[in-house]
């Protein structure tokens, strides 16, 4: 398991000479965003010269990228199938592979209301009316997928599949909640919490589907200070000030 067992040992290892002026890739999924921004000033305060940019969509749209030679140096996916995929085709580094924290499965409205208990009893037709639920592509992005599991778990898929608004990732089917063009939505409690526009009606249980949990991996194949630089990175987010920050923004780090 790739861990960091002592942090000030890869805080000096990014001190290293041939990481100054050496540029990072990181591409993770959109749901990252927010804390990946704070990660990444509490990373750059320690190590001045260095710059980590960052790259965010849904997992499949970054995975398929990296795959076609973006140039990417560290990869975190929302789930562990597009790191499955990248892995099968030599594309990361196997022993640089982990998971990284987890997240919870929420339905959200653009309107407040009283907490529901999500189960095979809840009307969600009802609750749409002439509306569309909205999530991340089910077939692709890990965050429909996760949804799609879910409402099959609860036996509401075919009822519901009909009356659904796919967003590119999940990040985009928080938006349409929040801009009131869809009442409710499926998405990750990290996601409501980054958005005040948007109301947590209830909480999937974990048993409805597989767990959240996010995937990181350093893309293979990179010139020696890329490598330095996003393996020191990568060791950061493992870090008990990185677990802090994930704690912050409502992500459960790893066990």
């Amino acid at each position: 398991m790739f861990r960091l067992k002592n942090f000030i040992a890869a805080i000096c290892f990014a001190y290293s000479s041939q990481l100054f002026a050496t540029t990072v890739n990181v591409f993770a999924a959109a749901s990252l965003g927010n804390v990946l921004d704070a990660l990444v000033e509490a990373f750059q305060n320690e190590t001045k010269d260095s710059e980590i940019r960052l790259s965010l969509a849904g997992s499949s749209v970054l995975a398929r990228q990296i795959a076609a030679g973006a140039p990417a140096h560290l990869f975190i996916s929302a789930n562990s199938h597009w790191v499955d995929y990248l892995q099968t085709h030599n594309h990361v580094e196997v022993s640089s592979r982990d998971t990284l924290a987890h997240n919870q499965l929420i339905l959200i409205s653009a309107q407040p209301g009283d907490p529901m208990t999500l189960d095979a009893n809840t009307d969600f037709l009802a609750l749409l009316g002439q509306n569309r639920l909205a999530l991340a592509l089910v077939d692709a992005v890990p965050a429909g997928m996760y949804a799609k599991a879910a409402l099959q778990s609860l036996g509401q898929w075919e009822r519901i599949q009909g009356s659904l608004a796919q967003a590119d990732n999940v990040r985009a089917a928080l938006k349409l909640v929040a801009l009131g063009e869809a009442p409710y939505g499926i998405v990750y409690a990290t996601d409501a919490k980054a958005e005040p526009r948007v109301y947590q009606r209830g909480v999937f249980s974990r048993e409805s589907h597989p767990r959240i949990s996010y995937t990181s991996a350093e893309v293979a194949n990179k010139d020696a200070e890329s490598r330095a630089l996003a393996n020191a990175f990568h060791r950061f987010l493992y870090s008990d000030r990185a677990k802090a920050i994930f704690d912050a923004y409502g992500f459960q780090t790893a066990d």
